[in-house]
């Protein structure tokens, strides 16, 4: 069912937004923890009835399965937890990103190898926004040769993510060489007094690096999101300019 006004489709007890695309740009991207392999089937199956590409995250692995057994196409990242499924040949309503052509350049950078899930999760989202990545994996400060050695691969972005846990001095280094917006997603990688990610996200808030921003500890769907939307307006209007104006 479908209210005509607000375009929501009632699912049970899932309310799906159905009018997200025209006011957002993109589907709505549903978060599958705690959601039944049975209810993410009814999500996935009307976001794709609607011709979007279906985008879950937080995927558990019995869930995943259990999806895959039922929907033809599926797309299962196990390191990124996220599930992602095309809409059929045959529907063509709505605004479908997937289909898109890759634009823009979105460089994801992580301190270390643990760091991989969040990073993941980030570039399946830019995937998913047809936002081309590249992934930059174990540079951190404590073998601070590496990060120049890859230099060449992060200037140029239209946006740069570090995903970092411990105390997450690489987001602010790395701003330090480029000339965009670096989005910094603190993870809950490190020890004791890393308290879950809470000394990695005051670092990077405390970051004296003016081009640093910050989301949600292990938040790596956000971070890929908001990176993503400032690719694609850059792409439409790659030539802007900024006025002084008195």
């Amino acid at each position: 069912m479908v209210d005509s006004k607000s375009q929501t489709a009632d699912l049970g007890i899932v309310q799906l937004d159905l009018d997200r695309p025209r006011r957002c740009g993109y589907p709505e991207v549903v978060f599958g923890e705690g959601k039944s392999a049975e209810t993410l089937l009814k999500v996935i199956q009307r976001l794709t009835a609607e011709g979007h590409e279906a985008f879950v995250t937080r995927v558990h692995p019995d869930a995943a399965a259990q999806l895959a057994g039922g929907l033809a196409g599926l797309r299962h990242n196990e390191i990124a937890r996220t599930v992602r499924v095309r809409p059929n040949v045959q529907a063509t309503a709505g605004i479908n990103p997937a289909a898109r052509e890759l634009v823009g350049k979105v460089a994801i950078v992580t301190a270390g190898t643990t760091d991989l899930p969040v990073a993941e999760e980030a570039r399946e989202t830019l995937d998913w926004m047809g936002v081309a990545t590249d992934l930059i994996v174990d540079v951190g400060v404590a073998g601070p040769h590496r990060l120049p050695a890859q230099l060449h691969r992060i200037q140029g972005s239209d946006a740069v993510i570090v995903v970092a846990g411990m105390e997450a001095a690489l987001t602010s280094v790395v701003a330090g060489y480029v000339d965009c917006p670096v989005i910094g997603v603190p993870t809950s990688v490190g020890y004791g007094a890393n308290l879950g990610g809470v000394a990695a996200v005051l670092s990077m808030l405390n970051s004296c690096a003016a081009n640093v921003v910050v989301v949600n500890i292990d938040a790596g769907f956000k971070g890929g999101y908001v990176a993503g939307m400032i690719a694609r307006r850059q792409a439409r209007n790659p030539k802007h300019e900024i006025r002084n104006e008195s």
